[in-house]
């Protein structure tokens, strides 16, 4: 049976950042949020927006099925895009909460990595876990990210670091409910504790892993971590061209902890992203602006680690699309508070908020290769939305208030379906 049309009225304000849309996510200023005051909002069968403005302008008779139209107030509230979140690593067992006490005694995170800390102890935690047992705290994790809006979730391997826990991951996350899910491989986050060296597990990815990971559909785009101590640019090109060999779209974790050149090795292979880039140096900013890449940037990170923060008005100013995230993560970053992650971009990285909106949309869009059918409310996209309890000049002000009641997907809720 076919869903019938949604018209979601009694909107107060309609934040569709159709401007932010036409101009790619870059120099987003005040007004290309595209503000409609005392709005309406018509969801097609489809999934999409059929229309959007102000209500006083709406026809029904220009909307097939809109006569036998769903109607559901929105009782005066504000209306937004919903949240994308583009960098994560939701899918894994255990926590770290000592680490984090090691790190105010001083520790760095090599130090804590190089004594088997670090990603290798969840490695040990998530090969113990089970399907079943992954996937529900998984789940709730998914839950607690649509309850602030995102209808959008990106979510790495990268805790197996063997054939069978990372495909044990991938589809873990292919399981998970609510909102749409993007599956990135992330087999190249460390070395395997079951190799030698970085060379023999890299080896054994190309041979072995991403044939598979390719093969059944494990995931949608692959990523690799460029820094000293970790994955270089020599093998992160030999990893990179075997996955574009395969038409995986491809992201990197890139100049977080050091100026390792990884920016410009992935820019060659033109991701969808390049993300942390707290380091990147002059040329790269310019580079990353003058490309269809999006800097991800993930003020999180950075606040846990106690590190400087990305370039983030350099990179905007000279036109760069940006994205944010949380880059949640049971180490270096363990929250899943955008409204945290927004507040940094506002007070350490300087950026507005139209920026900051933009970023978590539009921006963050683009950065998982769906620019075109995600980030606003425009006709033809996803009828994605979050619904606010506030002013959205609220949002990425009080940590840990999101401001939002209501998540849809497609038109539909997510959180009273």
């Amino acid at each position: 049976m076919q869903n019938p049309v949604r018209i979601f009225e009694d909107i107060k304000t309609l934040v569709t950042l159709a401007g932010a849309a036409r101009k790619d996510g870059r120099h987003v200023q005040e007004e290309d949020l595209s503000v409609i005051h005392d709005a309406l909002l018509v969801c097609a069968p489809d999934g999409t927006v059929a229309w959007a403005g102000p209500r006083t302008d709406f026809k029904s008779d220009t909307i097939p099925g809109a006569k036998a139209a769903e109607t559901r107030s929105l009782e005066n509230s504000t209306v937004i895009p919903g949240f994308v979140e583009c960098h994560t690593h939701t899918v894994f067992a255990g926590q770290r909460a000592h680490e984090f006490e090691w790190r105010q005694q001083g520790q760095t995170y090599q130090e804590i990595s190089a004594k088997g800390g670090g990603i290798l102890s969840t490695v040990k935690e998530t090969r113990r876990a089970s399907v079943e047992e992954l996937h529900a705290s998984a789940q709730k994790r998914v839950n607690a990210f649509v309850r602030q809006g995102v209808t959008t979730l990106e979510t790495k391997s990268g805790y197996g670091l063997d054939l069978d826990n990372e495909v044990k991951c991938l589809q873990v996350a292919r399981r998970l409910l609510g909102p749409r899910i993007v599956s990135t491989y992330l087999g190249a986050h460390s070395r395997s504790p079951d190799h030698k060296d970085l060379q023999s597990y890299m080896d054994f990815m190309i041979q072995t892993v991403l044939p598979r990971v390719a093969q059944d559909r494990l995931a949608d785009r692959v990523d690799i971590y460029i820094e000293k101590g970790f994955y270089d640019t020599a093998l992160a090109e030999a990893y990179l061209t075997k996955a574009r060999s395969f038409g995986l779209p491809i992201t990197a974790h890139v100049e977080q902890l050091s100026d390792s050149s990884g920016a410009e090795l992935a820019l060659a292979f033109e991701p969808q992203s390049i993300d942390h880039l707290v380091y990147l140096n002059d040329a790269a900013i310019t580079k990353v602006a003058q490309s269809k890449t999006t800097a991800v940037l993930l003020p999180t990170s950075d606040f846990y680690l106690k590190m400087r923060y990305p370039p983030a008005r350099a990179l905007i100013d000279k036109g760069a699309r940006v994205a944010l995230s949380t880059d949640y993560n049971p180490g270096t970053s363990p929250t899943q508070s955008l409204s945290f992650t927004g507040v940094l971009a506002r007070v350490e990285m300087k950026m507005t908020l139209p920026e900051v909106l933009a970023a978590y949309t539009v921006g963050s869009a683009h950065a998982l290769g769906l620019g075109q059918q995600l980030g606003s409310l425009v006709q033809g996209k996803q009828c994605d939305f979050a619904v606010l309890d506030c002013d959205f000049h609220e949002l990425f002000y009080s940590v840990g208030n999101s401001g939002v009641r209501g998540t849809f997907r497609a038109g539909k809720s997510l959180l009273n379906p």
